[in-house]
């Protein structure tokens, strides 16, 4: 018989109630400026919110709280760039989708922290591989099957895998328009499959307190706010400076996130 492991509890009486009403403040505020990072580069803003959550929450309600907030995001980007949205990859990436979901619930393993940090970090250098070497093409069906695996896989254990993705990107002839309408929608399903996976036991075991609602709901109208701003300034950028700009922000976080998580797990 499977055990799940006993999820993550605040370290003393009284700190969640402290650290819950902290995030009605701070998590509408990071909403705001990560939405904007995504809205323009396509990822970066959910490295960064991700990180943010693992410091602030239990891993598991970190997740959860993350697909939410994410999802917004994402969607709401996708609605507005919506006619370029590629869908001839959509429907392979959200088959994988499901496919890895179904895999991680089987599972049933929430990540420490320094895992988490250390993945995240991992994540955000993953922007550094020479990437036209994989040959790799979302506008292939099996590739972009592959992307849903690789992507959503790595999403269920480091709670995001924006820069992952766009290894599959890299050698399609899709204008920058396009790149971060597709990645958008494609990112709704791992998002979602995250929230499932992690959100149900949540649910069973009756620690939905966990979850900051208030703040939560609070951060949707400044994701949507974000985003909109974001994609005023994308539409502004060139494909050169798009892509440009896109390796140094995420590469720069992935690496401090790496020498935290490593730091964190010294001791």
């Amino acid at each position: 018989m499977r055990i799940r492991p006993p999820f993550p509890k605040y370290p003393q009486p009284g700190y969640q109630h402290i650290m819950l009403s902290a995030l009605s403040i701070l998590l509408p505020a990071i909403a705001f400026f990560t939405a904007l990072l995504s809205g323009i580069f396509g990822m970066a803003g959910g490295l960064v919110l991700m990180g943010a959550l693992a410091f602030l929450l239990p891993i598991n309600a970190a997740f959860v709280t993350h697909g939410i907030i994410q999802i917004v995001s994402n969607g709401w980007r996708a609605f507005l760039n919506r006619s370029d949205i590629v869908w001839s990859i959509i429907g392979w990436y959200a088959l994988a989708s499901l496919v890895a979901a179904i895999a991680f619930s089987a599972i049933a393993f929430v990540p420490p922290r320094p895992f988490v940090l250390i993945a995240l970090g991992l994540v955000g250098l993953s922007v550094l591989l020479p990437k036209k070497r994989f040959a790799l093409d979302a506008q292939k069906p099996g590739h972009a099957f592959a992307s849903g695996l690789l992507v959503t896989g790595t999403n269920l254990l480091a709670g995001v895998a924006g820069p992952l993705l766009d290894i599959f990107f890299v050698r399609t002839v899709l204008t920058r328009h396009q790149i971060v309408a597709t990645k958008a929608l494609t990112q709704v399903f791992a998002h979602l499959a995250k929230i499932l996976v992690y959100g149900a036991p949540l649910i069973v075991a009756a620690t939905g307190t966990q979850m900051p609602w208030p703040a939560i709901l609070l951060a949707i109208p400044l994701t949507l706010a974000g985003t909109r701003l974001g994609k005023a300034i994308l539409d502004r950028m060139t494909d050169t400076s798009f892509l440009g700009w896109t390796r140094w922000i995420v590469s720069l976080i992935g690496l401090a996130y790496l020498v935290r998580g490593l730091t964190m797990m010294a001791g």
